[in-house]
């Protein structure tokens, strides 16, 4: 018969949000089967798994040490608005962003993450998983988390050659806000600035434009995209903390 490990077991509860027992024993039924063991629960009534309902709803966590030479982002998905705002999700959420700041690589194959996780999948009947990470080390670093409703929604972390606080606060607020796609115009993947420039060219053709018209028309909008998507060419999001280019801004250290 094959040893039935803790790993087993826990992959079993992460799936069926049935107990530690419970799994066990089935598990035991089944020679160490972990489809056989879901299957089998299905036919004593456990009607669909945890992991098939769709996580929608959750919550973003961020920091950065206190030398401020490294900040992480963590994200958590469950299926309700009330279990993203809970006091055990942030529990787990703030604990990821501890390891991570503390040099861990590989969140997803934490042991003590993922149990929490998994009690937390079972005590609120929820898909409760692990979403995005991400790390970055600098000289200076920044975290900036946008919360609403009593739960973090959207997180930028910065990573800077020289910083200071004002700057990374006013950036990470932008960023949040306008969303670009790339931090400067050669970061944009040459497929979207061709298709971008294909549009326009078609757009100022169907004006009844020349071919060598409609390709100037065609830069002048692909300048336009730039400015509305890239984090450099965008006016600052808030123009009573400083007017100008997200590059400007950064460059006055304001």
């Amino acid at each position: 018969m094959a040893a039935i490990t803790a790993s087993m077991v826990n992959d079993l509860r992460a799936k069926t949000g049935q107990g530690m027992m419970e799994c066990k024993k089935m598990l035991t039924e089944t020679g160490g089967d972990v489809d056989a063991a879901i299957r089998k629960f299905r036919e004593k009534g456990v009607k669909t798994s945890i992991t098939e309902r769709t996580a929608t709803e959750g919550r973003v966590f961020s920091g950065a040490t206190g030398d401020n030479n490294r900040a992480a982002a963590v994200e958590i998905n469950c299926n309700t608005d009330f279990t993203a705002k809970s006091d055990a999700l942030a529990a787990v959420g703030e604990k990821a962003v501890k390891k991570l700041l503390g040099g861990a690589s590989d969140l997803a194959g934490d042991a003590e993450i993922k149990s929490e996780l998994t009690a937390l999948a079972q005590t609120t009947g929820e898909n409760v998983q692990l979403g995005r990470t991400a790390v970055v080390e600098g000289a200076y670093v920044g975290s900036y988390l946008y919360s609403t409703a009593g739960k973090g929604k959207t997180a930028a972390i910065m990573a800077f050659s020289a910083g200071n606080e004002e700057v990374s606060r006013l950036l990470g607020m932008h960023i949040v806000a306008a969303r670009p796609i790339a931090m400067t115009r050669d970061q944009v993947p040459a497929e979207r600035v061709q298709q971008e420039r294909e549009i326009a060219v078609e757009q100022a053709k169907a004006t009844g434009k020349p071919q060598q018209i409609a390709e100037k028309i065609a830069e002048g909008k692909l300048n336009s995209f730039f400015a509305e998507r890239v984090l450099m060419d965008q006016d600052f999001i808030n123009p009573e903390a400083f007017k100008g280019k997200v590059a400007d801004m950064i460059k006055a250290g304001k």
